[in-house]
Protein backbone atom coordinates (compact mmCIF):
# COMPACT_ATOMS: atom_id res chain seq x y z
CA UNK A 1 0.00 0.00 0.00
CA UNK A 2 1.23 3.28 -0.91
CA UNK A 3 1.74 6.02 1.97
CA UNK A 4 -1.06 8.62 0.30
CA UNK A 5 -3.12 5.66 0.58
CA UNK A 6 -2.38 4.73 3.85
CA UNK A 7 -2.90 8.38 4.88
CA UNK A 8 -6.53 9.23 6.29
CA UNK A 9 -8.67 11.34 4.36
CA UNK A 10 -9.63 15.00 5.53
CA UNK A 11 -12.85 15.88 4.39
CA UNK A 12 -13.14 19.05 1.98
CA UNK A 13 -15.73 21.04 3.92
CA UNK A 14 -12.69 21.30 6.79
CA UNK A 15 -9.94 21.93 4.22
CA UNK A 16 -12.23 25.02 3.29
CA UNK A 17 -13.24 25.87 6.75
CA UNK A 18 -9.63 25.58 7.21
CA UNK A 19 -8.50 27.56 3.96
CA UNK A 20 -11.07 31.04 4.58
CA UNK A 21 -9.58 31.57 7.94
CA UNK A 22 -6.19 31.46 5.79
CA UNK A 23 -7.38 33.51 3.79
CA UNK A 24 -8.87 35.69 6.58
CA UNK A 25 -5.86 36.03 8.49
CA UNK A 26 -4.15 37.41 5.11
CA UNK A 27 -6.77 39.67 4.56
CA UNK A 28 -8.00 38.28 1.74
CA UNK A 29 -11.52 37.41 2.26
CA UNK A 30 -12.26 38.54 -1.44
CA UNK A 31 -10.27 35.67 -2.70
CA UNK A 32 -12.48 32.87 -4.37
CA UNK A 33 -11.06 29.44 -4.08
CA UNK A 34 -13.86 27.56 -5.55
CA UNK A 35 -12.99 29.63 -9.09
CA UNK A 36 -9.77 29.21 -8.87
CA UNK A 37 -10.36 25.31 -8.45
CA UNK A 38 -11.95 25.53 -11.08
CA UNK A 39 -9.33 27.09 -13.33
CA UNK A 40 -7.67 24.59 -12.45
CA UNK A 41 -9.09 21.81 -13.48
CA UNK A 42 -10.24 23.55 -16.85
CA UNK A 43 -6.93 24.81 -17.62
CA UNK A 44 -5.32 21.29 -16.35
CA UNK A 45 -3.00 23.11 -14.79
CA UNK A 46 0.30 21.62 -13.13
CA UNK A 47 1.13 22.18 -9.24
CA UNK A 48 3.49 25.05 -9.94
CA UNK A 49 1.02 26.87 -12.61
CA UNK A 50 -1.54 26.72 -10.05
CA UNK A 51 0.78 27.77 -6.95
CA UNK A 52 2.02 30.32 -9.22
CA UNK A 53 -1.54 31.65 -10.05
CA UNK A 54 -2.68 31.54 -6.79
CA UNK A 55 0.33 34.12 -5.73
CA UNK A 56 -0.65 36.10 -8.46
CA UNK A 57 -4.52 36.66 -7.34
CA UNK A 58 -3.62 37.36 -4.14
CA UNK A 59 -0.85 39.35 -4.73
CA UNK A 60 -3.11 42.20 -6.98
CA UNK A 61 -5.42 42.01 -3.80
CA UNK A 62 -2.93 43.13 -1.80
CA UNK A 63 -1.91 45.87 -4.22
CA UNK A 64 -5.56 46.91 -4.65
CA UNK A 65 -5.77 47.06 -1.11
CA UNK A 66 -2.55 49.53 -1.02
CA UNK A 67 -3.73 51.72 -3.71
CA UNK A 68 -7.28 52.39 -1.94
CA UNK A 69 -5.28 52.77 1.91
CA UNK A 70 -2.81 54.98 -0.03
CA UNK A 71 -5.66 57.49 -1.43
CA UNK A 72 -7.83 57.59 1.47
CA UNK A 73 -4.90 58.56 3.53
CA UNK A 74 -3.78 61.02 0.58
CA UNK A 75 -6.36 63.90 1.49
CA UNK A 76 -8.11 63.93 -2.01
CA UNK A 77 -11.67 62.97 -2.39
CA UNK A 78 -12.48 62.62 -6.29
CA UNK A 79 -9.80 60.34 -8.59
CA UNK A 80 -9.17 61.38 -11.83
CA UNK A 81 -7.17 59.91 -14.50
CA UNK A 82 -5.20 61.55 -17.43
CA UNK A 83 -7.15 59.31 -19.72
CA UNK A 84 -10.08 61.76 -19.21
CA UNK A 85 -8.38 65.04 -19.81
CA UNK A 86 -9.85 67.11 -22.75
CA UNK A 87 -6.36 67.46 -24.40
CA UNK A 88 -8.42 68.83 -27.17
CA UNK A 89 -9.41 71.71 -25.53
CA UNK A 90 -5.81 72.86 -24.68
CA UNK A 91 -4.01 72.28 -27.95
CA UNK A 92 -0.94 74.61 -27.01
CA UNK A 93 -0.51 72.62 -23.77
CA UNK A 94 2.72 70.05 -24.44
CA UNK A 95 1.11 66.92 -24.02
CA UNK A 96 4.31 65.19 -24.30
CA UNK A 97 6.07 67.13 -20.91
CA UNK A 98 2.36 66.59 -19.24
CA UNK A 99 2.62 62.57 -20.04
CA UNK A 100 6.43 62.55 -19.19
CA UNK A 101 5.40 63.25 -15.45
CA UNK A 102 3.55 60.28 -14.93
CA UNK A 103 6.32 57.72 -14.93
CA UNK A 104 6.93 59.68 -11.78
CA UNK A 105 11.02 59.36 -12.85
CA UNK A 106 10.86 63.22 -11.46
CA UNK A 107 10.03 61.79 -7.79
CA UNK A 108 12.68 59.32 -8.03
CA UNK A 109 14.84 62.61 -9.14
CA UNK A 110 13.35 64.81 -6.01
CA UNK A 111 12.16 67.18 -8.42
CA UNK A 112 9.66 69.36 -7.91
CA UNK A 113 6.48 70.40 -10.72
CA UNK A 114 4.86 73.86 -10.98
CA UNK A 115 1.40 73.99 -13.08
CA UNK A 116 0.30 77.35 -14.25
CA UNK A 117 -2.09 78.83 -16.01
CA UNK A 118 -5.64 80.55 -15.76
CA UNK A 119 -8.45 79.38 -13.93
CA UNK A 120 -10.13 76.19 -15.40
CA UNK A 121 -7.39 75.29 -17.58
CA UNK A 122 -6.69 71.66 -16.23
CA UNK A 123 -4.43 72.29 -13.82
CA UNK A 124 -5.64 70.43 -10.82
CA UNK A 125 -6.76 67.82 -13.38
CA UNK A 126 -3.51 67.09 -13.85
CA UNK A 127 -1.90 67.40 -10.50
CA UNK A 128 -4.66 64.73 -8.89
CA UNK A 129 -4.38 62.31 -11.72
CA UNK A 130 -0.89 62.32 -10.38
CA UNK A 131 -2.06 61.76 -6.77
CA UNK A 132 -3.75 58.28 -8.06
CA UNK A 133 -0.39 57.76 -10.05
CA UNK A 134 1.85 57.91 -7.00
CA UNK A 135 -0.94 55.83 -5.10
CA UNK A 136 -0.68 52.99 -7.98
CA UNK A 137 2.99 53.10 -7.81
CA UNK A 138 2.81 52.52 -3.59
CA UNK A 139 4.30 56.01 -2.70
CA UNK A 140 3.36 57.83 0.43
CA UNK A 141 1.54 61.20 -1.09
CA UNK A 142 -0.46 63.86 0.27
CA UNK A 143 -2.88 66.50 -0.97
CA UNK A 144 -3.99 69.76 0.24
CA UNK A 145 -5.36 72.89 -1.33
CA UNK A 146 -2.78 75.74 -0.50
CA UNK A 147 -5.60 77.63 2.03
CA UNK A 148 -6.26 74.37 3.53
CA UNK A 149 -2.65 73.44 3.74
CA UNK A 150 -2.33 76.55 5.53
CA UNK A 151 -4.99 76.23 7.74
CA UNK A 152 -3.47 72.89 8.70
CA UNK A 153 -0.43 74.72 9.52
CA UNK A 154 -2.43 77.63 11.72
CA UNK A 155 -4.58 74.97 13.67
CA UNK A 156 -0.94 73.78 14.54
CA UNK A 157 -0.24 76.76 16.21
CA UNK A 158 -2.87 77.03 18.19
CA UNK A 159 -2.55 73.52 19.68
CA UNK A 160 0.69 73.23 20.07
CA UNK A 161 1.33 70.49 17.11
CA UNK A 162 2.90 72.89 14.07
CA UNK A 163 6.35 71.16 14.04
CA UNK A 164 4.71 68.00 14.38
CA UNK A 165 2.45 68.30 11.22
CA UNK A 166 5.02 70.14 9.56
CA UNK A 167 6.93 67.00 9.70
CA UNK A 168 3.97 65.12 8.57
CA UNK A 169 4.13 67.29 5.86
CA UNK A 170 7.55 66.83 5.19
CA UNK A 171 7.87 62.81 5.14
CA UNK A 172 6.03 61.78 1.99
CA UNK A 173 7.76 61.06 -0.91
CA UNK A 174 5.09 63.51 -3.23
CA UNK A 175 3.33 66.34 -1.35
CA UNK A 176 0.46 68.26 -4.21
CA UNK A 177 -0.21 71.76 -3.05
CA UNK A 178 -3.27 72.79 -5.10
CA UNK A 179 -4.89 76.06 -6.18
CA UNK A 180 -2.12 78.55 -5.04
CA UNK A 181 -3.99 81.49 -5.60
CA UNK A 182 -7.32 80.70 -4.80
CA UNK A 183 -9.09 81.11 -1.71
CA UNK A 184 -8.21 83.69 1.25
CA UNK A 185 -5.43 83.30 3.25
CA UNK A 186 -5.62 85.32 6.48
CA UNK A 187 -3.15 86.60 8.41
CA UNK A 188 -3.37 86.30 12.11
CA UNK A 189 -1.39 88.61 14.50
CA UNK A 190 1.85 88.25 14.86
CA UNK A 191 1.82 84.70 13.82
CA UNK A 192 4.00 83.56 10.60
CA UNK A 193 2.77 84.33 7.08
CA UNK A 194 1.53 81.44 4.63
CA UNK A 195 4.54 82.54 2.33
CA UNK A 196 7.06 82.02 6.02
CA UNK A 197 5.20 78.12 6.72
CA UNK A 198 5.30 77.76 2.47
CA UNK A 199 9.21 78.56 2.38
CA UNK A 200 9.58 76.22 5.48
CA UNK A 201 8.22 73.89 3.96
CA UNK A 202 9.55 73.77 0.84
CA UNK A 203 13.39 74.31 1.98
CA UNK A 204 13.08 70.89 4.60
CA UNK A 205 11.54 69.08 1.00
CA UNK A 206 14.08 70.45 -1.39
CA UNK A 207 16.31 67.88 -2.47
CA UNK A 208 15.28 65.25 -0.72
CA UNK A 209 11.45 64.94 -1.50
CA UNK A 210 9.37 65.72 -4.63
CA UNK A 211 6.06 69.17 -3.96
CA UNK A 212 4.00 69.40 -7.04
CA UNK A 213 2.28 73.07 -6.93
CA UNK A 214 -0.18 74.29 -9.14
CA UNK A 215 -1.52 77.97 -9.20
CA UNK A 216 -3.69 80.70 -11.11
CA UNK A 217 -1.04 83.68 -10.33
CA UNK A 218 1.73 84.91 -12.60
CA UNK A 219 4.83 84.00 -10.13
CA UNK A 220 5.02 87.98 -9.36
CA UNK A 221 1.89 87.74 -7.70
CA UNK A 222 2.76 85.36 -5.03
CA UNK A 223 4.14 88.01 -2.45
CA UNK A 224 0.92 89.87 -2.51
CA UNK A 225 -0.87 86.77 -1.98
CA UNK A 226 1.32 85.05 0.96
CA UNK A 227 1.80 87.98 2.61
CA UNK A 228 5.63 88.59 2.34
CA UNK A 229 7.25 89.37 -0.99
CA UNK A 230 10.85 88.36 0.26
CA UNK A 231 9.80 85.36 1.54
CA UNK A 232 7.52 84.41 -1.64
CA UNK A 233 10.30 84.96 -3.65
CA UNK A 234 12.25 83.00 -1.46
CA UNK A 235 10.11 80.15 -2.36
CA UNK A 236 9.93 80.50 -6.16
CA UNK A 237 13.83 80.63 -5.97
CA UNK A 238 13.52 76.93 -4.25
CA UNK A 239 11.52 75.93 -6.75
CA UNK A 240 13.53 77.24 -9.35
CA UNK A 241 16.12 75.19 -8.53
CA UNK A 242 14.90 71.43 -9.31
CA UNK A 243 11.86 72.15 -11.12
CA UNK A 244 9.85 70.91 -14.38
CA UNK A 245 7.92 73.87 -15.17
CA UNK A 246 4.42 73.47 -17.08
CA UNK A 247 2.35 76.37 -18.26
CA UNK A 248 -1.08 75.82 -19.74
CA UNK A 249 -2.06 79.07 -21.61
CA UNK A 250 -5.68 78.05 -22.78
CA UNK A 251 -9.48 79.14 -22.45
CA UNK A 252 -11.52 77.76 -19.37
CA UNK A 253 -13.21 74.45 -20.02
CA UNK A 254 -15.56 75.17 -17.03
CA UNK A 255 -16.33 78.29 -18.66
CA UNK A 256 -17.10 76.07 -22.26
CA UNK A 257 -19.39 73.96 -19.87
CA UNK A 258 -21.19 76.64 -18.57
CA UNK A 259 -21.83 78.42 -21.93
CA UNK A 260 -23.32 74.88 -23.26
CA UNK A 261 -25.92 74.47 -20.15
CA UNK A 262 -26.70 78.03 -21.00
CA UNK A 263 -27.57 77.15 -24.39
CA UNK A 264 -24.22 78.83 -25.91
CA UNK A 265 -23.95 81.99 -24.20
CA UNK A 266 -22.95 82.23 -20.26
CA UNK A 267 -24.24 85.45 -18.82
CA UNK A 268 -21.29 88.34 -18.10
CA UNK A 269 -22.37 87.27 -14.42
CA UNK A 270 -22.19 84.18 -14.20
CA UNK A 271 -19.24 84.07 -16.10
CA UNK A 272 -17.61 86.43 -13.59
CA UNK A 273 -18.81 84.04 -11.00
CA UNK A 274 -17.09 81.07 -12.57
CA UNK A 275 -13.64 83.03 -13.02
CA UNK A 276 -13.93 83.58 -9.24
CA UNK A 277 -14.37 80.37 -8.25
CA UNK A 278 -12.19 78.13 -10.49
Amino acid sequence: MSRAAGRPQVPQDESRERIQRHLKRLGLTQFDVEAHLRWVREAKASDLESLERLLATAAAFKLQRSIEWRFERSGLKVKKTLATFEWDFQPRLDRRAVESLFDLAFVARREDVLVTGNPGTGKSHILQALVLKACERELTVRYARCVDLVDDLYAGLADGTYEQRMRAWCRPALVVIDDVGLGQLKRRGDEPTAAHMLFTLLDRRCTTTSTALSSNLKLSGWGKYLGDAPLAAAVLDRLAENCVRIDIDGPSYRQHLARQRAGGRLPADEEKAEEATA
